[in-house]
This record gives C-alpha cells, structure tokens and sequence, in this order.
C-alpha cells in the first residue's frame, strides 16, 4: 500500500475499505450467478441467454479483481472465504431452483438493479474523498447499467416471442 495513495482517502479510508469488501462480496455472488445460471438456463432463446450471462460471468469476475485490488491498496484485506460473501453482501443471491430463461433473466436483472444501486451509492460516499475509488466505482457502474439494459433487452425479445406464439 502506498501511503501517499492512503493519505489522499485518508480518515475515509476504513469507510471505503468497508463498503469495497461489501462490492466485492457481491462481484462474487454475481460472476457465480451468472455462470451456474448459464449452465441450467433451459427455455427459448437459450442460447442467447446463455451467451449473454457468461459474458457478465466475466465481467463480474473482472470487477472482483479490480475492486480486489484497491482493497489492497487502502491496506485491507479482501473477503477471504466464499461463506462470508453471503455476511458481506449487499445484493444476496438467487438460487436459480427454477431454470425457465424468464425466472434466470428477472433473477439476473434484480442483481444487476441492486449493483446499480450499490455503485451509485459508493459513488455519492467517495465523491470528492478518493478519486481512485470514484473512478474504479464508475466504471462498474457503468457495466452494471450496460448488464441491466442488455438482460431487459433478452427480456423484451422473450416476452415478444412467447406472445406472438401465443
């Protein structure tokens, strides 16, 4: 850890050290949502699906190493075991019991609407504080509202196609 990049976040620093492993915590759940989420997707449009979630399965695993990584550099420690990400989380998970690519989808978006929710706050928390932080929280945010509009767009696409054969 450097301590002039400590100094600039200064006395915020454990604040932001604490909502980074909550965010981290939740990059976790999501990437392993995404992923067994794509294994047991079944329904129409299957293939999409499971093309778009294992792409957000990437990206989520990428935010976990970037918020990972200033973890680190404030001097914390990221969440070392997977049973206390589910403690951490500020989004939860959704166990995908039903695999019908509608319930995958509404689960997949409620988690993508809750990192929205999670990176804007963080966003408004450092603002001003820790322009390291501000900018790392950006740029998932911005993914996260990429993720949203891509999985509502599959949505769309699901709900056009089942009325119609309706």
């Amino acid at each position: 850890m450097g301590t002039k990049g400590r100094e600039i976040v200064g006395k915020h620093a454990e604040r932001v050290i604490e909502l980074l492993l909550k965010a981290f915590a939740d990059e976790w759940l999501a990437y392993y949502q995404y992923w067994i989420g794509g294994k047991v997707v079944a329904g129409p449009m299957k293939d999409a699906v499971i093309a778009e979630l294992m792409q957000h399965a990437a990206d989520e695993l990428r935010h976990a190493d970037m918020v990972s990584g200033r973890i680190i550099q404030l001097g914390g420690t990221p969440v070392t075991t997977p049973k206390k990400w589910f403690e951490w989380s500020n989004c939860s998970y959704e166990d995908p019991t039903d695999p019908f690519v509608r319930k995958i989808l509404e689960q997949n978006i409620a988690g993508e609407q809750c990192a929205i929710s999670v990176y804007h706050s963080l966003l408004e928390e450092v603002s001003g504080k820790d322009p390291v932080t501000y900018n790392l929280a950006m740029q998932i945010l911005q993914d996260e509202v990429e993720h949203e509009e891509d999985l509502q767009a599959l949505q769309e696409d699901l709900n056009m196609m089942l009325r119609d054969r309706g």
